[in-house]
């Protein structure tokens, strides 16, 4: 099965991508992959699945924040829909009536969402932690610039004193509707108004100490708190820390990347954790105890006598814990290597000489010449 492609570039849009830009996104891939504009096209229908599924997820707040955080994996094994997707919470007639009954030469009906409150667009950050950390869980401090609203203003974006007023192109809705006529019929574009910015406000006088944006950029410092089991490029989500909301929106999220540092002895897959042990000749032979350094410290172990190199052992519930349930933990898998000494003294090789002999047996050594020497022959003077 081919892997999954990610949710925001099958759409096309940035991960900080807005619900009306998620919605144009796919409008789009919807207009140009539809079943009933490409008949028979396999690739067209498979794109259109794609393209559904991706906006299915991303247009619901509570999927997007799982998948943001925790990407395909959020949804392994989940129910309904394609790719364990319940596409009965979609708003798809609303979709699908702007898409088709304007394509096809009808009408849709009239909204003004952009004058409506929006939420802020969501900003993102990393931090860098140790491999320990992303074990065990971590607060972090980190700074970061926010915008508050202004003090002078309260967020207008107007000179104290005066009020913004509405907008004459668009009357106030934000958005602007423009038609014309194609080989499908009349297509019918709502776009932001290119005047008030689809805020349906216009600002005459601006508010000096803000320059009419209605928010002042303060650096901030921040807690985040990073739960234990979270993975290299996975995000932590810090709800109404991102860009102020427009028209009494809420404000957006801010998303925190987590980077996880290499550790000389550890390696990570999924929830398990692979190292290597090196362990004497002797010992593998032999058998006996030996030190293994897991994340929760050395542990004992007892090596069974006759071990060969590269044996790979198997320490149960010492991984990494599950982010869903701490008390889950993958294993740590150690492969043992015997070491060969590489400078041995005199003595040493002596006594390795004397076991190769005890153990495997003397061999006969035969020397010979292989060119003899002719006898030579006397002559007589």
């Amino acid at each position: 099965m081919a892997e999954k492609r990610d949710y925001y570039e099958v759409l096309g849009v940035s991960r900080n991508a807005s619900d009306s830009e998620l919605k144009s996104a796919y409008r789009k891939l919807a207009k140009k992959y539809h079943p009933d504009t490409n008949p028979g096209n396999q690739e067209a229908e498979a794109k259109f699945k794609e393209a559904s599924e991706a906006y299915a997820v991303l247009s619901d707040p509570e999927k997007r924040r799982q998948y943001d955080q925790f990407g395909h994996a959020a949804f392994e094994g989940g129910a309904g829909g394609a790719g364990g997707f319940d596409f009965s919470s979609m708003d798809m007639g609303d979709i699908f009536g702007d898409i088709f009954g304007d394509f096809f030469g009808g009408g849709s009906r009239s909204r003004s969402r952009s004058s409506g409150p929006m939420k802020g667009q969501n900003i993102r950050t990393s931090v860098r932690i140790s491999f320990h950390e992303s074990c065990f869980g971590v607060d972090k401090e980190i700074d970061i610039v926010l915008k508050d609203e202004c003090a002078a203003c309260h967020g207008t974006g107007a000179k104290p004193g005066t009020s913004p007023q509405t907008c004459p192109k668009c009357g106030g809705k934000g958005q602007v509707v423009f038609t014309q006529q194609s080989l499908f019929g009349v297509v019918r574009n709502v776009q932001s108004c290119p005047d008030c910015h689809g805020t349906g406000k216009i600002i005459k006088e601006r508010c000096p100490d803000c320059g009419g944006s209605g928010y002042i950029s303060r650096k901030r410092n921040l807690s985040v708190s990073i739960p234990a089991g979270i993975d290299n490029g996975q995000c932590v989500r810090i709800r109404d820390k991102g860009e102020p909301g427009v028209n009494g929106g809420g404000r957006g999220d801010l998303l925190v990347e987590v980077i996880v540092g290499n550790d000389p002895i550890f390696k990570r897959q999924d929830m398990d954790i692979y190292s290597t042990v090196p362990i004497t000749f002797t010992k593998a032979a032999l058998g006996g105890d030996i030190r293994i350094k897991t994340i929760d410290g050395e542990v004992m172990y007892t090596v069974k006598a006759g071990t060969q190199t590269d044996t790979r052992v198997r320490l149960r519930g010492k991984g990494v814990p599950s982010l869903r349930n701490k008390q889950v933990r993958g294993d740590h898998y150690v492969t043992l290597v015997v070491q060969i000494p590489t400078k041995m003294t005199a003595l040493q090789r002596e006594q390795l000489m004397e076991f190769d002999k005890v153990m495997y047996g003397e061999q006969e050594e035969h020397t010979e010449d292989p060119k003899p020497k002719k006898k030579g022959i006397k002559r007589k003077k």
